[in-house]
Order: C-alpha cells, then structure tokens, then sequence
C-alpha cells in the first residue's frame, strides 16, 4: 500500500491532472456518443442474413458471461490503472478512440440481429447504457479486451491474459447469436488499427505510459 500511495505522489501534478481529467472527459463523450449511435442503429435496423457459424450452432444462454463478464473485466482493468496511474491517461484516451470510432462503424450498419439471438432476463438495465440489440459492428465484447492486451503488451502476463479473454468472449457472443461471425472476426483488425492511431495522436501520453514522471506530457 505504501508503494502505491509513493507512486501517486510522483504523479499529482498540474500536467497530469489535466491530462487524466481530459482523459476521462472524452471517454464520457465517446459513451454518449456510443449511447445515441446504437439507439440510432436499433431505430433503423434492416433484416437479418444468414451466418456461417448462427447459421449452423443452436443459440446458448451466455447472458452471464456476456453481462456480468464484462463488468468483471472493466472492474479488473480499473483496478490495474489505479494501482499504476502511469498508465491512466493514454488508457482512457485510447478506449474513448476506441469507443467513438466503432460508434461511427455502428451507424454505417444496419443489418438486423440474427432471428435467433438470445433474450436476456430484463435485469440488465445498467447494461443497456453501453449497449443495444443494434450495435452489431464490430464487436466491442471481442474488441476491448483486445485493445487491452495491445495497451500493455509489454507485460506478458497481462497480455496473454487478455488476449485469452478476447477470444473468450468472441465465442461468447457467436454463442449466445449475439454478433455476425463478421463481427467478431473484424473486431481484431479495426482494433489494431485504433491502437495505431492512439499511438499518434496520443504519443506524448504512451511515453509517459512507459516512463511515468520521468517525461514531461508535453516534452
């Protein structure tokens, strides 16, 4: 515990401190923008198609997985920013990049949920702020985790760990019907390049990633 208190001592500074706080304004933006563009998306949707994994498995009841999974692993991923606020600003900045730019995708696509997909019980309200039946493409269960295992790639541990719980999730969602085989095959390659693009637009932000008070945000 004492480490840790040592450690945020080194980072309350004006800079950081308005960096973080910038962080955490654009994530709550790219939430509200992801609220409205998966309403939108719903609001519109077509038809279903077929799919070459829906089309030929039974739909499974993963609502747990799919619900409770996922906040476990937000409360995880929290947990490790927290213990090494280093890492907070290029993380936050990066998943609101994340979130906005499947947004966009989001919008762009209105093909239906499959006809199979699975209902869930109703007790998942909190739930349907982060999500809707129309916000198909790309998968954002397959995709965050793995944006997760790029952000910390350099400890292995962590990595591997996330990159497990990515395709964990990935076979989650195909079976519970809950995204196109598309979906989740796709969520691999846009992520990637989302994390290419944070570390250009948020280059100053890795660097203190790795090297903390050392580099000055703005050097």
């Amino acid at each position: 515990m004492n480490k840790i208190i040592q450690n945020y001592k080194k980072h309350i500074n004006k800079d950081y401190l308005k960096q973080t706080f910038f962080a955490g304004v654009l994530l709550i933006l790219s939430l509200v923008v992801n609220y409205y563009s998966g309403l939108y998306a719903t609001k519109i949707a077509s038809n279903p198609v077929s799919d070459i994994i829906l089309s030929n498995i039974r739909v499974y009841d993963v609502d747990f997985f799919f619900v409770y999974g996922a906040l476990i692993l937000w409360f995880f991923f929290v947990a490790i920013l927290l213990i090494d606020p280093k890492k907070i600003p290029f993380t936050l900045k990066t998943v609101a990049l994340f979130v906005v730019i499947r947004s966009i995708f989001v919008t762009l696509t209105h093909i239906a949920p499959f006809p199979s997909q699975l209902v869930f019980a109703g007790t998942n309200k909190f739930f349907d702020i982060f999500t809707s039946t129309g916000d198909l493409f790309f998968s954002g269960h397959t995709g965050l985790p793995f944006l997760f295992a790029l952000i910390v790639w350099k400890e292995k541990h962590l990595r591997y760990l996330m990159l497990a719980i990515s395709l964990f999730f990935g076979a989650i969602v195909l079976m519970g019907h809950l995204h196109y085989t598309i979906d989740v095959v796709a969520a691999f390659f846009i992520t990637y390049s989302i994390y290419c693009i944070a570390e250009v637009f948020f280059k100053k932000d890795r660097k203190y990633f790795y090297h903390g008070p050392h580099e000055d945000l703005f050097s």
